[in-house]
């Protein structure tokens, strides 16, 4: 694929745009909270979409599509197990925790929110939670490195790891400038160009006369949610994906950083709606690709919407288009550096290093963690034969698993404590790296779900032999009347 004038001046344009946005977010932050959740101002449609970017990023554009450009709508699955999750986490867990979080001393992080819900005053559960973050979202925000560099290197020729490092400083820059209003703002109009993308693209494909003559010499297979192939255990793998919203920190926070309680419904909404509108789409376009290239195979799968772009549009439209791909990057890396540096804040800095820090030094703290972070995340994906699915299904699992059951325990449950919260998240993250290593028979089980059930179990467990504290109760009933 060659570089041309039109997709060239498209991308530079989407990045000044990007980087606009960043410069005008760090004139209106001013305090740590203002960088972390944006001093809780966010509105409905920010929110709604700056959640659905973030959470789809190069997933959408490059891992479904490739998925089912190779293996046909049975790879759908995974889209109706997300769908439910994530619905199911704006109903249940997003009021209450945007409420929770502004009773429990204001916390700004997850790690903060469970030390306060819980009164743990030695840090233990809080020094816990931070370390697994960290862990989880250095490989999250690798995948999105792994994206971007795919991305740099098929539209502009690049070496891999020159394209790595250019996507990479392009994406820590206004992060690391603007913080939440940054990030949130940029997710928002990330979502609109991604969703516009997601339906412009298929359609253009199949109203192509050579796509509809392929389309009735295409195996019926490709068309069928189920096929010869399918499994239990594959099949509660694709679904069990919706697990994993529950415990994502950089979904959560959004949920903190919502304007009013009062603003949820409106928000899902939206949300929900934009959401499957782009999975429609994203599964559409992996057809759209098995059509299109029947007779010359892509050598990367995941590259199906980068050629269909490229192939089906005049230059300046294919290089809009092509921007929508940066852009689903781009939302997802952005919300996971600002949550590591959150962590590196709050959760270390400020509470075991110098309690005292000025706004303006632990903003300097937040923004320098993003950079530490992003090269650590970098070095990960110099592996060019790395997934961009691989990496991400690690990482949603790992969260799933151990944050998961913790928000929905502290949320519900008066009864939960502070040691059954540390057992949670320890079980949740060592199941699913001990399973990731196994294979065969139930191993093949995708890791969140016995991730998942043996945290719950183990917190449950834990929280009967060592009770809940009573500031703890009386926290939690608090809250409860609040409601």
């Amino acid at each position: 694929m060659t570089i041309e004038t039109p997709i060239l001046i498209t991308f530079i344009g989407y990045l000044a745009l990007m980087m606009g946005i960043g410069y005008w977010a760090y004139r209106k932050t001013d305090t740590v909270d203002d960088y972390i959740l944006g001093g809780r101002k966010m509105g409905p449609a920010v929110t709604a979409l700056s959640v659905g970017a973030s959470d789809m990023s190069g997933w959408l554009l490059l891992g479904l599509p490739g998925a089912v450009y190779l293996g046909g709508l049975g790879e759908a699955w995974i889209g109706f197990g997300l769908i439910f999750g994530a619905w199911l986490n704006w109903l249940f867990v997003a009021k209450r925790l945007r409420i929770y979080t502004e009773l429990a001393d204001n916390s700004l992080t997850l790690p903060d929110f469970f030390e306060n819900r819980f009164h743990d005053n030695q840090g233990v559960l809080k020094m816990v939670a931070a370390v697994t973050i960290l862990v989880f979202f250095t490989f999250y925000t690798s995948s999105g490195m792994v994206g971007g560099a795919i991305l740099f290197e098929k539209v502009f020729g690049l070496d891999y790891t020159l394209a790595l490092i250019i996507g990479s400083v392009i994406i820590v820059s206004y992060t690391f400038v603007g913080g939440f209003f940054a990030v949130s703002w940029t997710d928002f109009f990330q979502g609109c160009l991604m969703l516009v993308a997601l339906l412009i693209v298929p359609i253009a494909i199949f109203s192509q006369p050579e796509t509809q003559e392929n389309l009735q010499q295409l195996d019926p297979a490709m068309l069928s949610f189920f096929s010869e192939n399918t499994t239990v255990i594959g099949l509660v793998s694709l679904l069990a994906w919706g697990l994993g919203y529950f415990g994502q920190p950089h979904i959560l926070s959004r949920f903190m950083a919502i304007g009013s309680a009062k603003d949820i419904q409106v928000s899902r909404r939206i949300a929900m709606s934009w959401m499957v509108i782009s999975l429609i789409g994203a599964l559409a376009t992996g057809i759209a690709g098995t059509l299109y290239f029947a007779d010359t195979p892509l050598d990367n799968p995941e590259t199906v919407f980068i050629h269909l772009a490229h192939a089906a549009f005049n230059p300046w439209i294919g290089g809009l288009l092509i921007a929508a791909i940066l852009s689903a990057i781009m939302s997802t890396i952005d919300s996971q550096l600002l949550v590591c540096s959150s962590v590196i804040t709050e959760d270390f800095y400020r509470k075991w290093i110098k309690p005292d820090a000025s706004n303006k030094e632990l903003m300097l703290v937040g923004r320098f963690g993003v950079i530490a972070i992003a090269i650590v995340a970098a070095v990960i994906a110099l592996n060019p034969e790395s997934s961009v699915l691989g990496l991400v299904s690690y990482a949603w699992a790992g969260f799933g698993a151990a944050f998961g059951p913790v928000v929905l325990l502290s949320l519900f449950w008066q009864q939960y404590s502070r040691n059954g919260a540390v057992a949670t998240i320890v079980v949740g993250a060592v199941t699913v790296v001990v399973w990731k290593q196994l294979t065969g028979g139930i191993f093949d089980l995708y890791e969140i779900v016995p991730g998942f059930l043996l945290a719950s179990l183990s917190g449950i467990l834990f929280s009967k032999l060592f009770p809940a504290s009573t500031e703890s109760v009386a926290s939690f009933k608090a809250f409860r009347q609040s409601l």
